[in-house]
């Protein structure tokens, strides 16, 4: 496998990778193989599934094809939220599911935040774990109502959040963040350094007995059959585990929509700035504006801090250089600001990396994973960015469709639920540039006055929150 396949050096979670872990684990296929299982995408979601398949079919023949190299894309990229975060909330589930499907969920998705940590226990994977729980900061009265009226019409519903609501001076001893009136915690998220896990994962699979086939794109999934440009993988079970790179593959342009969230990364920070800012058991971080934020505190001391707002690309087209810190300098630039904002002491250091990744959305902003038994064909994504733990779920149930279990995890909400496709060019590039749009403005516009908006209430009802 040659250099060119891994990511720049503006990735910090690339940079920070020992010589070990960034050695290449897997040639390119060259000739027709035969196996069992074979997995498309060297992500998460097909590292945690061959991982659980070893478990549960001791002996069963495992490919994996990726395009780039293990943890290339959003795995090795995103904040590092080990969260229990699902991309549609509790109201939603109970609304579609009823009360019973949401707790099962919940619980499914508090349980897979710990799995993670307790795996990489098992196998002395130095991930930079912290569980600190989650803080998001309210920072108007906007946001902070919204906190109230969720965890009131959720109680009304008979659900009871696990999130905690906190006053201004509460969540200040947690997050020293400017202009916070109030927020709200959750004990169900670790952070984590994403490319140590992703990368310890892969290597993990493969000394296991996996093969993992890099810088070998799938040019279609079909029934029994994975083909590439150079060769195929016959298997009685293909797993499509590509998330914001579905599109790229033929007849799945309009399955999952490609997405860029954007971060950045300070250099080390010295201990009288954490004096201010706080964090000092590395909880991961944000605020209610509706343009999602996050962060975390790394184990060096840096803040890794990433956002939403990158403009879709006609045609569900992703950019190669998608790392490229140059051609995305508004959106960086951006992303400095707003952290300077909620943490002025840090005017003066410097930002050090800037990287973007690609994550999924379904047309309904439901994640789901689902296996065809009659076909062998499965899948798993539209994580819209909560993918850390929901690909480990995903992993896991995968798994134990694949070995023909019946248990609780295959009973799941989420299972076997299927999204409408995306609409054509140009709707789906008007669309989305729209809500995103509407976005920015609700989100203005509730700093500046207080009070819920009609474009916040018009994009909530489109994203189904």
């Amino acid at each position: 496998m040659s250099e060119r396949l891994l990511p720049g050096r503006g990735v910090l979670w690339w940079d920070q990778l020992s010589p070990e872990l960034r050695a290449p684990l897997g040639e390119t296929l060259t000739q027709d193989i035969s196996v069992d299982i074979a997995i498309v995408g060297a992500g998460y979601t097909g590292l945690w599934t061959a991982y659980y398949l070893q478990r549960a079919l001791p002996g069963a023949r495992i490919a994996i094809i990726e395009a780039n190299c293990a943890g290339y894309g959003a795995s090795g990229r995103n904040g590092g939220w080990a969260s229990a975060l699902f991309p549609q909330d509790h109201e939603a589930l109970i609304r579609t599911y009823g009360l019973q499907a949401a707790q099962r969920m919940a619980a499914a998705m508090n349980d897979s935040a710990d799995e993670i940590g307790r795996v990489a226990r098992e196998h002395a994977w130095d991930i930079d774990w912290a569980k600190g729980g989650t803080v998001v900061a309210a920072r108007n009265q906007a946001q902070l109502a919204a906190f109230h009226a969720r965890d009131d019409h959720l109680r009304s519903l008979g659900f009871a959040p696990d999130e905690q609501l906190l006053g201004a001076r509460e969540t200040a001893a947690i997050i020293g963040a400017t202009r916070v009136v109030g927020g709200m915690r959750t004990p169900h998220c670790a952070a984590i350094q994403p490319a140590k896990l992703v990368r310890a994962l892969a290597q993990h699979v493969v000394q296991c007995g996996a093969d993992l086939y890099e810088g070998t794109p799938a040019r279609s999934i079909e029934p029994g059959v994975v083909r590439t440009d150079r060769a195929n993988v016959r298997a009685r079970y293909v797993i499509r585990a590509t998330e914001g790179y579905t599109a790229q593959i033929k007849g799945l342009r309009r399955r999952l929509l490609p997405f860029y969230s954007s971060m950045v990364a300070t250099e080390p920070l010295p201990a009288q700035v954490w004096d201010t800012i706080g964090l000092t058991d590395r909880p991961t971080f944000a605020d209610g504006r509706r343009l999602v934020i996050y962060g975390q505190r790394t184990a060096d001391d840096r803040l890794a801090f990433g956002g939403r707002g990158a403009p879709y690309s006609f045609g569900s087209r992703i950019a190669p250089s998608i790392d490229n810190a140059t051609s995305n300098a508004t959106i960086y630039r951006r992303l400095q600001e707003t952290l300077t904002d909620l943490f002025p002491i840090l005017q003066g250091y410097r930002f050090t990396h800037a990287w973007s990744g690609t994550l999924g959305i379904a047309r309904d902003w439901w994640a789901c994973v689902d296996l065809d038994p009659v076909t062998g064909l499965g899948w798993a994504g539209g994580y819209v960015g909560d993918g850390v733990g929901t690909s480990n779920l995903a992993g896991r149930t995968l798994a134990a469709l694949i070995a023909g279990n019946d248990d609780d995890i295959t009973h799941l909400p989420w299972v076997g639920r299927e999204s409408r496709s995306w609409e054509f060019e140009p709707l789906r590039w008007l669309a989305t540039t729209a809500a995103l749009r509407a976005t920015e403005v609700a989100d203005r516009r509730e700093a500046r006055t207080g009070r819920p908006s009609l474009p916040g209430r018009i994009v909530d009802a489109l994203t189904g929150h």
